[in-house]
């Protein structure tokens, strides 16, 4: 049997009114690549379902979430700058939008909207296919920014001993260290503290959630010393453009285990998908599309 939207005789996906309806909401949205590896995934699967990108204006915000619920959207992910604004006009928060304090996927089910955060479960997706283990390990995390709180509940999840927050300035990353430290040991230094060089020592995994080194400005990394790290310790690099950042190649060079930002991505909406669907996606073919979407740009 053919689902309305699975492949039709002329190789095309065919959408009708039976066709449930998925989005991703920000503002500019234009640059998503959600759309493209949702929609890959969702026929790979055979599932009768369409994901759009829309474009919503801050000042628009409420009335285009009453919209969607009104219109029956299953559910949709949230982008830049909607994460948190958008808390206020759903009915329920996750566990892990409440410790992150932003929503970047919304489920709508049995007439109530319920905010999720993935980013999390996106960046443990990166750790198991490298099979790292954090159990009782330390970790250092470059950054005290939005994508640091995803990656330190992740690192609370993962059952992390003790978490030292690399930073620019670190008065700045109190409060973010407030919010995990009944969670987790978590500290924070200066990049150029003596201190924070003899914690990169006892590390199992360095984390960047800055921007430096993305595209354009490919040249650019953390300034951090890597060759203070353990010869086992891995590093992971939440960047997904380029591939390899500066750092991650910096990394190569002394041998330790890379990962790059493309298993955050594609984890993260992974989990979106099963939460909306209630099936797991290929995450292979996400990654896929991704890469091909990035080359096409």
């Amino acid at each position: 049997m053919r689902h309305a939207g699975s492949m039709g005789e002329e190789g095309k996906r065919m959408f009708t009114g039976k066709t449930k309806n998925l989005a991703i909401m920000g503002w500019p949205v234009e640059h998503s690549l959600s759309p493209a590896m949702q929609n890959a995934a969702l026929a790979r699967a055979g599932l009768d379902y369409a994901y759009i990108a829309l474009s919503v204006p801050p000042e628009s915000l409420e009335k285009a979430v009453a919209g969607l619920k009104s219109m029956g959207f299953c559910g949709w992910n949230v982008t830049i700058p909607h994460k948190t604004a958008i808390m206020s006009f759903l009915d329920e928060l996750d566990d892990s939008a409440e410790i992150i304090g932003a929503v970047n996927t919304v489920v709508h089910r049995d007439g109530k909207l319920k905010g999720y955060n993935t980013d999390a479960a996106g960046f443990l997706r990166g750790l198991e296919q490298a099979n790292i283990d954090l159990s009782g390990q330390q970790v250092i995390v470059l950054g005290a920014g939005g994508a640091a709180r995803a990656v330190l509940w992740g690192l609370c999840k993962a059952k992390t001993k003790k978490i030292v927050l690399g930073v620019r300035n670190p008065a700045k990353a109190e409060a973010l260290a407030r919010r995990f430290r009944d969670l987790a040991e978590t500290e924070i230094f200066g990049w150029e503290e003596p201190a924070f060089r003899e914690e990169m020592k006892k590390a199992a995994l360095l984390v960047n959630t800055t921007p430096l080194g993305m595209a354009p400005k490919t040249e650019e990394m953390p300034p951090v010393d890597l060759s203070l790290l353990p010869e086992t310790a891995a590093v992971y690099d939440i960047i997904y453009t380029p591939a390899r950042t500066r750092l991650l190649r910096e990394a190569e060079r002394l041998g330790h285990l890379t990962v790059n930002g493309e298993y955050m991505l594609s984890g993260q909406g992974a989990e979106a998908f099963w939460l909306w669907t209630g099936r797991r996606p290929d995450e292979n073919l996400m990654r896929e599309t991704l890469r091909a979407s990035l080359k096409g740009n």
